[in-house]
Protein backbone atom coordinates (compact mmCIF):
# COMPACT_ATOMS: atom_id res chain seq x y z
CA UNK A 1 0.00 0.00 0.00
CA UNK A 2 2.70 2.48 0.74
CA UNK A 3 4.31 1.97 -2.43
CA UNK A 4 1.32 2.36 -4.40
CA UNK A 5 0.69 5.78 -2.38
CA UNK A 6 4.32 6.35 -2.85
CA UNK A 7 4.10 6.16 -6.95
CA UNK A 8 0.97 8.58 -6.82
CA UNK A 9 3.13 11.17 -4.85
CA UNK A 10 5.37 10.83 -7.52
CA UNK A 11 3.32 10.95 -10.13
CA UNK A 12 1.65 14.08 -9.12
CA UNK A 13 4.97 15.72 -8.69
CA UNK A 14 6.08 15.16 -12.48
CA UNK A 15 2.56 16.45 -13.77
CA UNK A 16 3.49 19.56 -11.64
CA UNK A 17 6.58 19.66 -12.62
CA UNK A 18 5.76 19.63 -16.25
CA UNK A 19 3.33 21.79 -15.70
CA UNK A 20 5.21 24.27 -14.51
CA UNK A 21 7.99 23.65 -17.30
CA UNK A 22 6.00 23.73 -20.20
CA UNK A 23 1.81 24.72 -19.76
CA UNK A 24 2.20 27.29 -16.97
CA UNK A 25 2.14 30.88 -18.04
CA UNK A 26 3.29 33.83 -16.03
CA UNK A 27 1.57 36.50 -14.85
CA UNK A 28 2.83 39.28 -17.07
CA UNK A 29 1.43 37.52 -20.11
CA UNK A 30 -1.96 38.47 -18.86
CA UNK A 31 -2.33 42.50 -17.71
CA UNK A 32 -5.21 43.83 -16.21
CA UNK A 33 -7.02 45.92 -18.66
CA UNK A 34 -6.38 49.42 -18.72
CA UNK A 35 -8.62 52.47 -19.76
CA UNK A 36 -10.14 52.88 -23.44
CA UNK A 37 -8.10 55.94 -23.84
CA UNK A 38 -4.79 54.08 -22.84
CA UNK A 39 -5.46 51.01 -24.72
CA UNK A 40 -2.98 50.97 -27.35
CA UNK A 41 -4.81 49.26 -31.32
CA UNK A 42 -1.94 46.28 -31.67
CA UNK A 43 -4.82 43.21 -30.36
CA UNK A 44 -2.87 40.82 -27.53
CA UNK A 45 -2.30 37.96 -30.67
CA UNK A 46 0.16 40.39 -32.22
CA UNK A 47 2.16 40.61 -29.38
CA UNK A 48 2.06 36.97 -28.69
CA UNK A 49 3.31 36.59 -32.12
CA UNK A 50 6.46 39.03 -31.62
CA UNK A 51 7.49 37.04 -29.19
CA UNK A 52 8.34 34.48 -32.16
CA UNK A 53 10.29 37.22 -33.61
CA UNK A 54 12.31 38.11 -30.71
CA UNK A 55 13.31 34.84 -30.19
CA UNK A 56 15.47 34.80 -33.77
CA UNK A 57 17.84 36.94 -31.86
CA UNK A 58 19.58 34.83 -30.06
CA UNK A 59 23.24 33.96 -31.24
CA UNK A 60 21.65 29.90 -31.75
CA UNK A 61 17.97 30.07 -33.08
CA UNK A 62 16.02 28.06 -30.58
CA UNK A 63 13.85 26.79 -33.95
CA UNK A 64 14.53 26.43 -37.81
CA UNK A 65 13.33 28.69 -39.95
CA UNK A 66 10.19 26.22 -41.89
CA UNK A 67 9.19 26.29 -38.18
CA UNK A 68 8.27 30.19 -37.68
CA UNK A 69 5.28 29.72 -40.08
CA UNK A 70 3.56 26.96 -37.77
CA UNK A 71 5.02 28.85 -34.49
CA UNK A 72 3.44 32.42 -35.19
CA UNK A 73 -0.25 30.38 -35.80
CA UNK A 74 0.29 29.04 -32.45
CA UNK A 75 1.46 32.11 -31.01
CA UNK A 76 -1.71 33.96 -32.55
CA UNK A 77 -4.11 31.09 -31.16
CA UNK A 78 -2.76 31.23 -27.65
CA UNK A 79 -1.22 34.12 -26.49
CA UNK A 80 0.42 32.78 -23.46
CA UNK A 81 2.62 30.79 -25.84
CA UNK A 82 6.19 31.88 -25.32
CA UNK A 83 8.95 29.86 -27.87
CA UNK A 84 11.74 30.60 -25.62
CA UNK A 85 9.91 29.24 -22.44
CA UNK A 86 8.43 26.71 -24.47
CA UNK A 87 12.11 25.37 -25.35
CA UNK A 88 13.45 25.44 -22.14
CA UNK A 89 10.57 23.58 -20.97
CA UNK A 90 10.49 20.74 -23.35
CA UNK A 91 14.39 20.18 -22.22
CA UNK A 92 12.87 19.84 -18.83
CA UNK A 93 10.43 17.43 -20.19
CA UNK A 94 12.81 15.48 -22.22
CA UNK A 95 14.43 14.31 -18.94
CA UNK A 96 11.85 13.50 -17.01
CA UNK A 97 10.10 11.22 -19.28
CA UNK A 98 13.39 9.39 -20.15
CA UNK A 99 14.46 8.97 -16.25
CA UNK A 100 10.44 7.56 -15.74
CA UNK A 101 11.29 5.41 -18.61
CA UNK A 102 14.58 4.22 -17.22
CA UNK A 103 13.58 3.38 -14.02
CA UNK A 104 9.84 1.64 -15.13
CA UNK A 105 7.23 4.35 -13.80
CA UNK A 106 4.45 3.87 -15.76
CA UNK A 107 2.13 5.95 -13.62
CA UNK A 108 4.69 9.04 -14.27
CA UNK A 109 4.79 8.55 -18.11
CA UNK A 110 0.96 8.47 -18.38
CA UNK A 111 0.80 12.32 -16.96
CA UNK A 112 3.27 13.17 -19.43
CA UNK A 113 3.09 11.34 -22.81
CA UNK A 114 -0.61 10.51 -24.88
CA UNK A 115 -1.63 7.01 -24.06
CA UNK A 116 -0.26 5.61 -27.64
CA UNK A 117 3.10 6.61 -26.84
CA UNK A 118 2.52 5.22 -22.69
CA UNK A 119 1.59 2.03 -24.13
CA UNK A 120 4.47 1.40 -26.66
CA UNK A 121 6.95 2.53 -23.45
CA UNK A 122 4.84 0.05 -21.10
CA UNK A 123 6.00 -2.36 -23.70
CA UNK A 124 9.45 -1.98 -23.61
CA UNK A 125 9.15 -1.97 -20.00
CA UNK A 126 7.66 -5.11 -19.70
CA UNK A 127 10.18 -6.51 -21.88
CA UNK A 128 13.04 -5.41 -19.91
CA UNK A 129 11.25 -6.70 -16.38
CA UNK A 130 10.54 -10.21 -18.44
CA UNK A 131 14.39 -10.58 -19.06
CA UNK A 132 15.49 -9.38 -15.51
CA UNK A 133 17.23 -6.26 -16.95
CA UNK A 134 17.23 -2.74 -14.94
CA UNK A 135 18.62 0.00 -16.69
CA UNK A 136 21.04 2.73 -14.93
CA UNK A 137 20.77 5.36 -17.60
CA UNK A 138 21.94 8.72 -17.14
CA UNK A 139 21.68 12.14 -18.88
CA UNK A 140 24.77 13.71 -19.13
CA UNK A 141 23.88 16.77 -20.78
CA UNK A 142 21.18 18.30 -23.69
CA UNK A 143 23.80 19.88 -25.97
CA UNK A 144 21.08 20.91 -27.73
CA UNK A 145 17.45 21.86 -28.15
CA UNK A 146 15.71 22.98 -31.74
CA UNK A 147 12.16 23.37 -32.82
CA UNK A 148 11.87 21.85 -36.40
CA UNK A 149 8.34 22.11 -37.52
CA UNK A 150 5.36 23.13 -35.66
CA UNK A 151 1.99 23.42 -36.75
CA UNK A 152 -1.28 24.41 -35.64
CA UNK A 153 -4.30 21.80 -37.34
CA UNK A 154 -7.84 23.40 -35.45
CA UNK A 155 -7.11 23.70 -31.91
CA UNK A 156 -4.35 20.94 -32.06
CA UNK A 157 -0.87 22.56 -31.73
CA UNK A 158 2.54 19.80 -32.69
CA UNK A 159 5.53 21.24 -32.29
CA UNK A 160 8.55 18.79 -32.92
CA UNK A 161 11.84 18.87 -30.93
CA UNK A 162 15.08 18.14 -32.21
CA UNK A 163 17.53 17.41 -29.56
CA UNK A 164 21.35 16.75 -29.36
CA UNK A 165 22.08 14.93 -25.75
CA UNK A 166 25.03 12.57 -24.34
CA UNK A 167 23.93 9.85 -22.50
CA UNK A 168 25.39 7.06 -20.42
CA UNK A 169 23.37 3.86 -20.93
CA UNK A 170 24.18 0.96 -19.26
CA UNK A 171 21.46 -2.20 -18.72
CA UNK A 172 22.40 -4.78 -15.94
CA UNK A 173 21.01 -8.01 -14.96
CA UNK A 174 19.20 -9.17 -11.73
CA UNK A 175 22.59 -9.87 -9.63
CA UNK A 176 23.65 -6.06 -11.08
CA UNK A 177 26.24 -7.17 -13.61
CA UNK A 178 26.72 -4.82 -16.73
CA UNK A 179 25.51 -6.89 -19.67
CA UNK A 180 25.33 -4.03 -22.52
CA UNK A 181 26.79 -0.25 -22.35
CA UNK A 182 29.72 1.32 -20.37
CA UNK A 183 30.19 2.89 -17.17
CA UNK A 184 32.79 5.62 -18.65
CA UNK A 185 31.68 5.97 -22.03
CA UNK A 186 28.65 8.10 -23.05
CA UNK A 187 26.52 7.95 -26.27
CA UNK A 188 25.50 10.68 -28.40
CA UNK A 189 21.74 10.78 -29.47
CA UNK A 190 19.96 12.83 -31.65
CA UNK A 191 16.45 12.30 -31.15
CA UNK A 192 12.83 14.27 -32.42
CA UNK A 193 9.77 14.75 -30.20
CA UNK A 194 6.89 15.75 -30.85
CA UNK A 195 4.62 17.37 -28.33
CA UNK A 196 0.79 18.48 -28.76
CA UNK A 197 -1.53 20.43 -26.94
CA UNK A 198 -5.08 21.72 -27.57
CA UNK A 199 -4.85 25.52 -27.84
CA UNK A 200 -7.00 27.76 -24.55
CA UNK A 201 -7.46 24.15 -23.16
CA UNK A 202 -8.35 24.54 -19.39
CA UNK A 203 -5.10 21.76 -19.36
CA UNK A 204 -2.03 24.45 -20.11
CA UNK A 205 0.44 20.52 -20.38
CA UNK A 206 1.96 20.00 -23.46
CA UNK A 207 2.65 16.28 -24.00
CA UNK A 208 4.32 13.86 -26.00
CA UNK A 209 2.88 12.83 -28.68
CA UNK A 210 5.91 11.25 -31.04
CA UNK A 211 9.18 10.07 -30.82
CA UNK A 212 12.01 9.35 -33.78
CA UNK A 213 15.07 9.41 -34.57
CA UNK A 214 16.67 12.79 -35.59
Amino acid sequence: MFYVVLLAMVAAFLALRLYSVLGKRGGHEQPLPRPADERVAAPVASRAVEKVAEARTPTVRPFDSGAETGLRAIAAADPGFDVSRFIDGSQSAYRMILEAFWRGDEDALAELVVPDVRDAFVEAIEARRDAGHVLDNRLVVIERASIVSAALEGREARIAVRFDADIAAITRNADGDVVAGSTSDAVQTHDLWTFTRTVKSADPNWLLADTDEA
